[in-house]
């Protein structure tokens, strides 16, 4: 090439490389670049090329960089949980990958190698049970609704707003609470409201015709796991409070009121002469002190929740109201069987017949195989 062909090759490969970053959200991409940095600093001290080109067999020096990965070398707590361990290689074997060379961890076959596997399936069986989360009663969010209504403050309706909204719609804390997050939170321009077929217009309606609408939708953009242009709607729950069209009616009220622009986010609140956002610690902090309250009584401590809960919650009610789980996973946007890990068997309602079923339209006969002697 030339040197003016060579320079535009150069940058332009260097912009197709940053595409490749951005391939992915951006905390898997700084998990990326920090494990490949961990990596380079195990082959520093073991004083080596990290690239292994003159490496015969990499599987060695990459069961001990997992060992110590494992065990705390590189993290601030020992006894890393697998997943966490097989990220770390994962992501070591995809810059190789990045960069044109072979990955280490993968076999002539396309597959992982054999002593890798065992090794990773070890620390699978020494990880402790799964802290999955916890789906928060209807009682507590009830409560939660009830007392900021009672208050009239804005930051306490702008809090149980969002959680209600989370509740119904099965959403993950970064869709439904402005905070940083590689998910991005629904913004007004996001939200439909409708009085029958009729879309009602947010910017001009006034109040009666706002607090008359029966059914209100979101629409996804760069939400995670959300179809972009998709859009999921729900009518009226039929309670005068506890109904995501009403506090829908609610959020947009509050952001017209003070001139929001169309992105602002739902979960936003304007006081003390500034926009705030509603956190996932306000979610937390707010389920935490509801549950103090009336959490013993529904089998659960106020350190089973936060703001990850809500999506449990809503796929649990869901269940316990005999929706098949292809509509609740149609519903939460699931896109694998991680749904069923929100399902909890612990509620109450979806187990209570099942023993009594099981004696009265359980009984069965096996047929024979032609050992069974004939009488």
């Amino acid at each position: 090439m030339d040197v003016h062909t060579a320079d535009n090759f150069r940058n332009d490969l260097g912009l197709a490389q940053a595409d490749v970053q951005a391939g992915v959200i951006p905390s898997r991409a700084r998990a990326a670049d920090a494990h490949w940095d961990i990596w380079e600093n195990f082959c520093a001290n073991m004083r080596m090329d990290p690239t292994l080109q003159v490496v015969d067999d990499p599987v060695p020096f990459l069961q001990v960089f997992a060992y110590r990965y494992r065990h705390g070398h590189y993290a601030s707590k020992a006894d890393v949980r697998s997943k966490t361990v097989d990220c770390a290689l994962r992501n070591v074997g995809q810059t190789f990958a990045s960069m044109g060379a072979p990955d280490p961890r993968i076999t002539l076959q396309g597959k992982m190698d054999f002593r890798l596997r065992r090794q990773l399936a070890c620390y699978t069986t020494q990880d402790p049970p799964p802290d999955w989360v916890k789906p928060v009663p209807i009682a507590i969010i009830r409560h939660v609704l009830a007392a900021a209504i009672v208050s009239g403050t804005i930051d306490n309706l702008a809090v149980a707003d969002m959680i209600v909204l989370a509740f119904f719609f099965l959403l993950r804390p970064g869709e439904y609470t402005a905070t940083a997050s590689d998910t991005t939170p629904f913004r007004m321009c996001d939200v439909q409201l409708f009085i029958g077929p009729v879309r009602i217009d947010l910017t001009t309606a006034d109040k009666q015709t706002l607090w008359s609408a029966n059914f209100a939708s979101l629409t996804f953009t760069t939400q995670k796991n959300g179809v972009r242009g998709e859009v999921i709607g729900l009518g009226r729950s039929g309670d005068p409070q506890f109904c995501p069209v009403l506090c829908i009616v609610r959020r947009i009220l509050h952001l017209r009121h003070f001139n929001a622009p169309a992105e602002t986010p739902l979960a936003s609140h304007f006081t003390n002469h500034s926009w705030r956002p509603v956190s996932a610690k306000d979610i937390s902090t707010t389920l935490k002190l509801a549950a103090a309250i009336l959490g013993p009584t529904y089998g659960f401590l106020p350190k089973d929740i936060s703001a990850r809960s809500m999506r449990a919650a809503g796929a649990t009610a869901l269940l316990c109201a005999q929706v098949d789980s292809d509509t609740i996973r149609l519903i939460g946007r699931w896109r694998s069987d991680e749904m069923l890990r929100y399902l909890h068997v612990q509620a109450e309602p979806v187990m209570r017949h099942f023993a009594q079923r099981m004696l009265t339209q359980g009984a069965f006969l096996m047929h024979p195989c032609q050992d069974v002697p004939m009488y």
